[in-house]
């Protein structure tokens, strides 16, 4: 984790705002999120780091804190696409592996409609990304 990188906003804060917005305002703010991830090391972007399933090529890496919380760097060569992996990742970053493990992050999400938003070709993947977030949480707290 990058000592100098801001906090992620929460998943509370972001739907504050999203649901203010709309239409296209949602689509900026989705990648705004985007942006605002902290950087992924282009040597992180491995076959072995690459979700199946989704349409644009995303990437997730996870590390382990000193303390035990997980902490993920990801990325995807789609500006929307990156968003969406920021508002996957404000659910459980930071968060310990069991936690992790067990969030139902789809539910977390639920309020923002994704669904709803987005094409089906940008949101495929999502259960995908989800997955391999809590199975290698599972892994971790296993450990």
């Amino acid at each position: 984790m990058r000592l100098d990188a801001a906090p992620m906003r929460t998943l509370p804060d972001i739907f504050e705002e999203y649901d203010f917005l709309e239409g296209d305002e949602r689509y900026r703010l989705l990648i705004e999120l985007g942006r605002e991830l902290e950087p992924m090391p282009e040597a992180l972007k491995t076959d072995a780091t690459l979700v199946r399933g989704c349409s644009a090529s995303v990437w997730v890496y996870p590390t382990r804190l000193a303390d035990g919380r997980l902490h993920f760097l990801a990325d995807s060569n789609a500006a929307i696409t990156k968003g969406i992996v920021a508002l996957v990742l404000a659910a459980v970053q930071d968060r310990p592996a069991g936690e992790v493990a067990d969030c139902d992050i789809t539910a977390a999400l639920q309020p923002f409609e994704l669904s709803r938003q987005l094409s089906s070709n940008r949101t495929q993947g999502v259960p995908n990304m989800i997955a391999l977030i809590r199975e290698t949480a599972a892994r971790y707290a296993a450990d």
